[in-house]
């Protein structure tokens, strides 16, 4: 091992993130072949397989789940000593990997671009996931900082409330239960559900307001993609309940409905969240100032007025 490099273990790690050599080529901007050769110059050095393949399908063998702890560790601990360096130099330079959970795609690029015209000099890294996968990636110390809803409990973390996070359900544009004016959360019952993967913290989010009025939702549809939801939505397959900040172009082009159910919409909030055990670097640090000062004007800019008058109580997740 003492001949290994970081490079192949960063290689490594991304194939083992993405099961999937070419996906892991595709993030880290390298040719497959490429890849499968570092990873093989890898497995030289530890003198055991690290993937076992089946035609397309890869796993991590044995060994390989044992090399990927150390190899994280060991980049964890690079990272933290590049962090150190830069705030020694007080460098607002290198590589900040922001995690971020699917949702928060609709807003955070534009927001990055901004902040990349003001600070050139750092190179920007996205995670993407749910928040069960978020959870573990801030678990790894795989992230510097997270963008996300509802902070980890099973974890000591610093959570930054940085604006509000409007829930609604939705439907087709010729859904009858648009022809009520505030349908009650019962009214809900005979209709299928469209809904977002177990460990999203939107499904969460659903299935504690709808616990409220004891309606156990008919799932008729389990989808990882909000685009996914909303094409089936429109296309009438059932109804969903989805991030405001997900269907602004469909509601501004009147492609998709939302039913003012009593009680919605379901305020959450995003928030920046790190380790506490982790130091942020200062570019980690000057993307939480920027987020913490620009993003709430920005999503109230954008989706403000897409925000339908409260129907009853607000409820928080």
């Amino acid at each position: 091992m003492k001949n290994a490099t970081f490079r192949q273990l960063r290689v490594f790690t991304e194939v083992a993130r993405h099961l999937s050599f070419a996906r892991a080529a595709e993030a880290l901007h390298l040719t497959p072949p490429a890849v499968t050769m570092q990873v093989k110059e890898l497995e030289g050095h530890v003198g055991l397989p690290l993937f076992e393949r089946t035609g397309r399908q890869v796993a991590l063998t044995t060994a390989g789940e044992y090399m990927l702890v150390y190899a994280r560790r060991m980049l964890s601990t690079l990272k933290d000593a590049e962090d150190a360096a830069a705030r020694l130099q007080r460098l607002e330079v290198g590589q900040l990997t922001i995690g971020m959970v699917s949702t928060a795609k609709y807003f955070l690029p534009r927001l990055l671009a901004e902040f990349k015209q003001e600070h050139a000099g750092i190179e920007i890294r996205l995670a993407v996931g749910n928040r069960e996968q978020l959870v573990k990636m801030l678990q790894g110390n795989e992230v510097d900082i997270a963008v996300m809803g509802r902070a980890p409990n099973e974890l000591a973390t610093r959570a930054e409330p940085f604006a509000a996070h409007p829930h609604v359900f939705v439907a087709p544009t010729d859904h009858p239960l648009l022809k009520v004016g505030h349908p009650s959360v019962e009214s809900l019952r005979p209709y299928g559900f469209i809904l977002r993967e177990r460990g999203s913290g939107t499904r969460a989010a659903m299935e504690k307001f709808l616990s409220r009025s004891r309606l156990e939702p008919r799932v008729v549809m389990e989808m990882t993609s909000n685009e996914t939801i909303k094409q089936a939505v429109m296309a009438g397959m059932g109804i969903s309940f989805l991030s405001l900040h997900t269907i602004g172009l469909e509601l501004e082009h009147q492609l998709i409905a939302t039913l003012d159910v009593e009680g919605t919409p379901v305020w959450r909030g995003w928030n920046l969240v790190h380790n506490l055990s982790k130091l942020l670097s200062p570019a980690a640090e000057a993307f939480r100032y920027f987020m913490l000062e620009r993003a709430e004007s920005y999503l109230a800019g954008k989706y403000g007025a897409l925000v339908p008058l409260p129907s009853g109580s607000h409820s928080g997740a």
